[in-house]
């Protein structure tokens, strides 16, 4: 099969009005192929998780787009999200396995580190998240990735591998011929001066022309 790369889509930090952001996400989706939408919201109340979960889920099944669900497996599976994602610091992956079951998405973020990403990977992890990539002011980024160890991912393993961190329509093209599966990107198309619409459609442009690139 020829190589593939998607969108994978982060919320941004806070969500006050979670459906209007609905509307914003609906309409990205139907721009372009968008593959995953992670849920990410830090230092929040349970309920206002649950609150946007809920406005959000409609909008993901109608485009066929995963609902992940970043640090809380326990929430991701009460709240019947199609995966979660942990972090080094967040539950392990053991412990999001168990919750999640065997039939729903677990990911792990693996920093600069093959070393984590081959642990993770040959424990069961669905993908493993490499980044960052490029400065970021969405969250603290302890680790600067350099786009080469997606090059040698795809080369030893079948695990997918994701790139996060700074990720935009005018850099995100060499993190496509260097081997990522999905770019995970949230500023970048939130933030995007025409609107998320337009963002969408101009990564899947530059995603496809990477790939060209990668054959």
């Amino acid at each position: 099969m020829p190589p593939a790369c998607r969108l994978y889509l982060i919320t941004p930090p806070t969500l006050e009005d979670p459906a209007g952001f609905a509307r914003n996400l609906d309409d990205a989706c139907r721009a372009g192929d968008v593959a995953a939408l992670q849920v990410r919201l830090k230092n929040v109340p349970d309920e206002v998780i649950e609150e946007v979960v809920r406005a959000l889920t409609p909008v993901t099944r109608a485009h066929d787009v995963a609902l992940i669900l970043n640090d809380r497996p326990d929430l991701a599976t009460q709240f019947g999200c199609d995966g979660v994602h942990v972090g080094q610091s967040d539950a392990s992956y053991a412990e999001a396995r168990g919750l999640m079951g065997k039939d729903r998405i677990v990911g792990v973020t693996c920093h600069d580190s093959r070393h984590l990403a081959m642990e993770a990977a040959e424990a069961g992890a669905d993908y493993v998240a490499f980044g960052a990539f490029f400065p970021t002011s969405t969250k603290a980024a302890p680790t600067r990735a350099d786009p080469e160890i997606l090059s040698i991912w795809q080369e030893m393993m079948v695990v997918p591998c994701v790139a996060i961190g700074g990720i935009t329509v005018e850099n995100c093209r060499a993190l496509v011929t260097a081997g990522a599966d999905l770019l995970a990107v949230s500023a970048g198309v939130w933030a995007y001066p025409e609107g998320p619409a337009t963002a969408v459609r101009r990564f899947n442009e530059e995603i496809a022309i990477g790939l060209k690139d990668r054959r």
